[in-house]
């Protein structure tokens, strides 16, 4: 083993402990239109990721921003998942989920974050996405 391989394993095994999360990352289906109703109906999520992650805000201050008549603050966070997290089916794109199911902080499980980017690197010691929360 090199010694870049050996400084990146001891990175990799550094960072799973800050792996305190627990998130799933999903794609939200886009559904089907029910004539009979009249109604929306959500089709079934496309699972990407389960398991531990790292969760913390990028900036202490939110964009407000009018979405759909509504006044709605966007706030940066960035989410690392392991570096030996099995990848997924098909790579996270802008527009993907993740829910928040568990953290030592109560007031974080339930949050819902959209993925905005993704980061990839062969000497990276986690997998960082990008996301934020439109609530």
């Amino acid at each position: 083993m090199s010694a870049l391989e050996a400084a990146l394993a001891a990175g990799r095994a550094a960072a799973a402990e800050l792996h305190r999360e627990t998130v799933r990352l999903y794609r939200p289906s886009e559904g089907d239109f029910d004539w009979g109703t009249g109604a929306d109906v959500p089709g079934p999520d496309v699972a990407l990721y389960s398991g531990p992650a790292r969760v913390k805000p990028e900036r202490s201050q939110g964009q407000e921003v009018i979405a759909g008549e509504r006044h709605v603050t966007l706030r940066d966070f960035m989410v690392s998942l392991p570096w030996s997290a099995p990848p997924p089916g098909s790579r996270p794109v802008p527009g993907d989920v993740i829910y928040i199911e568990g953290s030592p902080d109560a007031r974080m499980v339930g949050l819902l974050l959209w993925v905005t980017s993704v980061q990839y690197g062969s000497t990276a010691t986690v997998w960082r996405i990008s996301a934020e929360d439109r609530s």
